[in-house]
């Protein structure tokens, strides 16, 4: 009987193997943190005994909950962690106080959710068992024990939790092992490897959609005998990807390369969230392509018969990625596409007209003779027509054309109008594709169809508007 043992570590996943794996290798072991593990032994001698094995009244005080579907076995006893008490805990909405009957609810939930993420209807898949144990917090930030075992031909799962932790790794504990036992429905004595940027990807997605109705934590208080809980009114379900916009305002989205092969600190949300928010942006684009959600199931499905998950992802996904090489490219023009259209915290309208002044000009170096020193000057895009040759002014105008579509969603919104007809000036000199005012193409050009005359007009007549809409403003940044 195989067991492969995992300590998830704010993300972070570690292994024992207590056989001898195919190779004949010995044992492997790691360290843990000494808090855990005198709990996690604890627990151990009840966890590894099979289900019929357990009677409710064979240890004193434990508590024993089914799930709805049978699917879900939790296993606690009455005692409380006492820092369910803490003002930390108790005024905090990131952490969540566990119980066997909520966590059994919670359990059901995120795998409906999952399921609905991946295509399927809620309660389509009854996997094989996964039991749930609950013990006393001894810290706020003690670890979660994933042991995958095989036992007679079937993998059976258990996972030890502490009764208080964070929603995010409540959320991302519950999402990796319903992904192992989705993966391994068909696998054999080798268990699948879960990319770490498909659990936290979608445990992030199940977070930002239903937070509160998916998780559920114990009542705060009792007033009267009833049980009051802390209530937030945060909207949730109209972008899921708001966290993950904020979080890119200051950082900047990670490469495929990057999502493969993350570092301890990226998985433990160390990094501001930068890992796990690129890693929603990316399961959330696979789902959105064509067949998406069947896509992954069929790479899910893979992973138990590779030795690496990038074999299954590709063969999954063939129809959109030949090679890692074709994931990149799709990748990278994604994360172009989403920073462009990302809406940020909009500028008002003093710094939206000192932005596009700066757009508006051009850093050119001159000298006043063949001999003199260079001079730097702020010269105006007419004069980059006029007088650069086409070499030149394509990588001066492209580059414009780029900061006025980026900038104009953030800009206020009589300046956000004026960005984008500059933008489209400079689109039609140089063939490009027009947008309307809301960012939509409206129009797509192969070839320059207006002239370098009418271009240096149109823009005069928009600087005559700038000038005027700075002068009712008080002031004139073009005088």
């Amino acid at each position: 009987m195989g067991q492969y043992a995992f300590v998830l570590r704010s993300g972070v996943s570690f292994g024992i193997d207590t056989g001898a794996n195919e190779s004949g290798s010995a044992l492997k072991t790691i360290s843990f943190k000494r808090s855990t593990v005198f709990a996690f032994l604890a627990c151990l001698s009840v966890l590894l005994w099979p289900r019929p094995a357990l009677p409710d009244a064979s240890i004193p005080g434990i508590i024993t909950v089914d799930s709805v579907s049978g699917q879900f076995v939790v296993v606690g006893s009455p005692a409380t962690s006492p820092l369910a008490s803490l003002p930390e805990v108790a005024n905090n909405q990131e952490f969540v106080h566990l119980d066997p009957a909520f966590l059994a609810v919670s359990a059901e939930r995120v795998k409906d959710s999952l399921l609905q993420k991946l295509g399927l209807p809620p309660g389509m898949m009854q996997g094989q068992t996964i039991y749930l144990t609950l013990k006393p917090a001894l810290a706020l930030d003690e670890n979660v024990a994933f042991i995958p075992t095989r036992l007679e031909g079937n993998w059976v799962y258990h996972v030890v939790l502490p009764d208080i932790l964070p929603r995010e790794r409540l959320a991302r504990a519950l999402t990796s092992v319903f992904l192992m036992d989705f993966a391994n429905r068909n696998a054999g004595s080798q268990p699948a490897q879960i990319p770490a940027w498909l659990v936290e990807g979608l445990s992030q997605e199940i977070l930002a959609e239903t937070m509160q109705d998916v998780i559920l934590s114990v009542p705060g208080q009792t007033v009267g005998k009833i049980p009051v809980d802390r209530i937030s009114f945060t909207e949730r379900g109209v972008d899921s990807l708001a966290s993950a916009r904020e979080v890119f305002q200051t950082y900047s989205i990670l490469t495929f390369q990057e999502l493969c092969w993350p570092t301890d600190i990226q998985l433990s949300g160390d990094d501001g969230g930068v890992y796990r928010a690129s890693a929603q942006l990316f399961a959330d684009d696979l789902l959105g392509l064509r067949n998406g959600p069947a896509k992954l199931r069929a790479a899910l499905d893979a992973l138990p018969h590779f030795y690496n998950w990038q074999t299954a992802f590709l063969s999954g996904f063939r129809e959109n990625f030949a090679s890692p090489l074709d994931v990149e490219k799709w990748w990278a023009l994604q994360t172009v596409i989403f920073a462009a259209h990302t809406h940020g915290p909009q500028w008002t309208p003093a710094l939206s007209r000192e932005k596009l002044d700066e757009i508006l000009s051009v850093a050119a170096d001159f000298r006043s003779a063949s001999n003199s020193l260079p001079m730097r000057a702020e010269i105006s895009l007419q004069d980059v027509i006029k007088n650069f040759n086409s070499a030149v002014q394509l990588q001066v105008l492209h580059a414009k054309l780029y900061d006025l579509e980026v900038a104009q969603f953030r800009m206020s919104p009589s300046l956000a109008i004026l960005a984008a007809e500059y933008r489209n000036a400079l689109a039609g000199y140089l063939g490009e594709a027009q947008v309307s005012r809301r960012g939509a193409i409206v129009k797509k050009y192969s070839s320059k169809i207006v002239s370098a005359r009418d271009t240096l007009l149109i823009l005069n007549g928009l600087d005559a508007r700038r000038r005027f809409i700075a002068a009712t403003a008080g002031r004139s940044s073009l005088d």
